[in-house]
């Protein structure tokens, strides 16, 4: 152990490429989607620092040409469960007392390591595999992940530096520990970030760790781990355990050493998750902690005053990038019948500038969404609009998925603000407009607040600010993220810490200090220099 009080460096937001015409970032980035599409890779478990083939193959395919199988993976069952966990308590016992910078060290590398030599790599890999473009590939899988690694370290130094008083004669001290047992981290297909983040940021604080990626995004989440094992990660820290959901998250779930869980992905899992922990309680060797993040139905909320080009941009931007496959995407919009008309020309209009198709072709804005399950669920919605007397299609509300899982961007306008596309996630490209009455304002963010569920992200577009202050008040508890004339979208590691309460999640707020506090076990040690040595205090003392 060095005698020294080791300083992090003040973690800095990675820059975004931009990938224009004639930039090498763009040559080299097309070079590796070229390379990584000629191959067929295998890929294991990683159980113990061991790749484990059990022979129960998946396939990982680009949504966008979903013939072209990218990889075989192997599925992990119940007994390879119960090994994973074993590993994750063999590698506790040095890993949960390693000095705190020599963890540090190693999510740094890796995040040196994805900004350099891995990019193209992992941003490839989420292109081909998840259908995201150049620019969604590149402020997910490159620069939130390196984000996610870089300022976490420096929120674990400053967790670690937080101490109590000491009166005279004594010194108080607090020590993180990490949590007795493992964390089980259940990550999701829409973003490389959070698969990296949600068993990074537990093992940083002394935590092992249990993963099991979504089935549509083995590919990259595979590459996250060959990252981490490169960076140096000891074996059986993270375990990597792709499979079926159903199968493997009971064994998990149920197991006495379960100290936490790290989620991302709908409300129903996750309750069903609190279930199950909730009726095993009495099992467990530690109360396991419970993160998630669960979905959102999130709003763009329009004033009289609002720009339209801004809030056109706003629109298109929030409902529509990545398919609207975000959990911050805008699904539903409130509009004033006073500029609609105008706002309404100028969203068609934009809306038929987009194009959609194969993430290699950088001029395509819109891709694949994930799988045929997603695609038929969108779908569904659209032709329920389709045919109610309430909703009419405004735009798009097309699909073809006989290549790809293509669906063009949607918007739907309806007279019924409790129509089931104002009300329910959807998480596909499809924007459902509400036009209100202009003096009925108040009664409308009301009713904004009220329709949904959920409380995870939401916008105002205006320039009166006395209108901004209005819907801030009242709009108060919809939204854990909140913007102001801006989309709803877009929140970056250390600038907007991310996360909704109600049916939206947590809201432990990853890309914060307080997301990483609930990965440690506070222990309160107090040392007193000059102990007592009679029993009696002074009161007792005759008169």
């Amino acid at each position: 152990m060095s005698n020294a009080k080791f300083t992090l460096p003040e973690p800095i937001n990675e820059p975004i490429l931009a990938y224009q015409p004639g930039s090498p970032q763009r040559a080299a980035l097309k070079k590796r989607l070229a390379e990584l599409a000629r191959e067929t890779i295998e890929i294991p478990l990683i159980i113990g620092g061991k790749e484990i083939r059990t022979g129960n193959l998946g396939k990982c395919v680009m949504p966008h040409d979903h013939q072209h199988v990218l990889a075989t993976y192997h599925k992990g069952g119940p007994a390879e469960m119960n090994a994973a966990i074993e590993a994750s308590q063999r590698a506790w016992k040095t890993w949960s007392v390693m000095p705190w910078t020599e963890r540090a060290s190693i999510f740094m590398k890796m995040a040196e390591m994805l900004s350099g030599p891995w990019r193209a790599t992992l941003n490839g890999a989420t292109m081909l595999g998840q259908s995201k473009n150049a620019f969604q590939a590149e402020i997910d899988s490159a620069c939130e992940l390196i984000d996610f690694l870089n300022f976490n370290v420096k929120f674990m130094e400053m967790i670690y530096e937080q101490q109590p008083i000491s009166a005279k004669g004594m010194w108080n001290r607090i020590e993180q520990r990490a949590l007795e047992g493992f964390v089980f981290a259940i990550t999701p297909f829409n973003f490389t970030a959070i698969a990296g983040n949600l068993p990074t940021a537990p093992a940083m604080m002394g935590n092992t760790i249990v993963w099991k990626p979504a089935s549509s995004a083995v590919y990259s989440a595979y590459y996250v781990m060959k990252l981490a094992q490169e960076a140096g990660l000891p074996a059986g820290v993270i375990n990597f355990i792709p499979g079926n959901g159903a199968e493997l998250g009971p064994v998990a779930l149920r197991h006495p050493k379960l100290a936490g869980v790290h989620f991302t992905g709908s409300t129903s899992a996750f309750q069903e998750i609190w279930k199950t922990i909730g009726e095993n309680i009495a099992s467990y060797h530690t109360y396991p902690r419970i993160v998630g993040e669960t979905g959102g139905k999130d709003f763009i909320f329009a004033h009289k005053s609002a720009d339209l080009k801004e809030l056109t941009t706003a629109m298109v931007r929030g409902a529509f990038e990545y398919q609207g496959q975000k959990c911050s995407a805008a699904s539903r919009a409130y509009i004033p019948k006073s500029i609609w008309p105008a706002l309404k020309e100028m969203l068609i209009a934009t809306i038929k500038t987009i194009k959609i198709g194969d993430v290699r072709n950088f001029t395509n804005f819109v891709n694949a969404v994930i799988d045929r399950a997603a695609f038929d669920s969108i779908t569904g919605y659209i032709n329920y609009a389709k045919n109610s007397s309430d909703a009419k299609i405004l735009i798009g509300g097309g699909s073809d998925g006989s290549k790809g899982y293509f669906i063009e961007p949607t918007i739907i306008v309806t007279n019924n603000p409790h129509f089931k596309t104002m009300e329910e996630e959807i998480f596909g490209p499809v924007l459902t407009v509400y036009v209100y009455d202009d003096d009925r304002l108040e009664e409308t963010l009301k009713l904004c607040n009220s329709t949904s569920a959920y409380g995870l992200t939401g916008a105002i577009i205006a320039k009166d600010r006395e209108v901004i202050a209005l819907a801030s008040r009242e709009l108060l508890h919809a939204a854990g993220n909140f913007y102001i004339n801006d989309k709803p979208t877009g929140a970056v590691v250390g600038q907007q810490p991310f996360g909704g309460s109600r049916a939206s999640g947590t809201n432990d707020k990853a890309g914060s200090m307080l997301n990483l506090l609930k990965w440690v076990s506070p222990r309160t040690v107090k040392e007193t220099f000059v102990p007592p040595t009679d029993y009696r205090y002074p009161f007792m003392e005759e008169e």
